[in-house]
């Protein structure tokens, strides 16, 4: 039997014991062939959990293919990197995390976290579903939270990952845009405090919602409900897991396969929207990207992209055109093609 038969086998054997609840793919809410699977978890601390597998339905039966996790007060409807990367002989597969869009359940508190771990089950289920497929050879690809949570992954999770060839990365949030201060000191202290449900404000911006949003000075449409326009207020729980994951990366990151960092060239500031809101990264700091990215690994490269969003795939067309052409050059440049 050959190797790739062999490791589709075994992942199919292993998938048997993932929880899975809705067996079969259900007509996504993006449409345009796209379809989901809501998918059981283990109870956490706030009882139920489910995520949510999407997929193109006309998937090519190539066995490489494109995991997409999305980012914080995300979820996944870039349809146009779905279309690309199918286009370019990928599979391709996104999972809403728990407790964000698809997956986000009533009465749970949005966007509930206290270790990035807990989302590894998540992912590891994404996995599974795409081994059972025939997926053996899969591109891992997280934007901003989700750079994080791939990440650290790639770094720290001890499940059999010889079906992750690569990683790439969109803008990932691998420092906070913070003053000096707040970075060193208020951060890290209020990471230990025990009140993990007190929730601190971000302020009231929808600056970066308006550089995206077709009703604004964007071309997108997307659920303001699942990706609110103004940054809800993080709970003292989510910072403490957003701090331990990011300090343990600055000091122990060790992804082992090839990893393609991208992010604008440029930041940009100001919670009022100005036209550079459209040609820059309203979230993060790209110099912070830049530093602790190259940092991950041994093969990282890394692409600075003029005038690109803080999710370059939402950025002009001409823009996130190229930020396609690089990710499958560098594709096929590491033979993961």
């Amino acid at each position: 039997m050959k190797k790739r038969s062999v490791f589709v086998l075994l992942m199919a054997v292993a998938a048997a014991f993932m929880p899975v609840g809705a067996a079969d793919w259900q007509q996504d809410v993006l449409g345009g062939g796209y379809v989901a699977k809501t998918i059981s978890m283990s109870d956490d601390y706030s009882g139920k959990v489910v995520s949510t597998v999407v997929k193109k339905q006309d998937n090519p039966a190539t066995g490489k293919a494109v995991l997409y996790v999305h980012g914080y007060n995300d979820y996944f409807f870039q349809r146009e990197l779905g279309d690309s990367v199918v286009a370019h002989g990928y599979g391709f597969y996104a999972v809403d995390l728990r407790k964000y869009g698809r997956s986000l359940l009533d009465g749970q508190n949005r966007f509930e976290v206290k270790n990035m771990k807990e989302y590894f089950a998540d992912i590891d289920s994404a996995l599974s579903v795409m081994a059972r497929e025939g997926y053996d050879k899969v591109v891992l690809m997280g934007h901003s939270t989700g750079g994080l949570t791939t990440s650290y992954y790639m770094t720290v999770h001890r499940a059999d990952r010889s079906q992750v060839k690569a990683l790439v990365l969109n803008s990932p949030f691998l420092d906070w845009n913070l003053s000096k201060f707040q970075e060193k000191f208020l951060v890290p202290f209020v990471s230990v405090l025990p009140f993990k449900k007190m929730k601190i404000s971000q302020g009231m911006s929808r600056a970066y919602a308006e550089s995206l949003l077709s009703k604004y000075h964007g071309e997108w449409d997307y659920n303001t409900d699942w990706k609110l326009e103004v940054s809800p207020s993080v709970t003292i729980g989510w910072i403490s897991a957003i701090h331990k994951a990011q300090r343990f990366l600055k000091k122990k990151a060790d992804v082992e396969v090839p990893v393609l960092l991208m992010h604008s060239d440029k930041s940009v500031y100001g919670d009022t929207w100005t036209a550079e809101h459209n040609a820059g990264d309203g979230v993060l700091d790209v110099k912070d990207i830049s530093k602790y990215g190259k940092r991950l690994g041994a093969d990282v490269t890394e692409v600075g992209v003029a005038d690109g969003l803080h999710d370059l795939i939402l950025s002009r067309k001409d823009v996130r055109e190229s930020v396609f052409r690089t990710i499958f050059e560098w594709l096929s440049t590491k033979k993961i093609d």
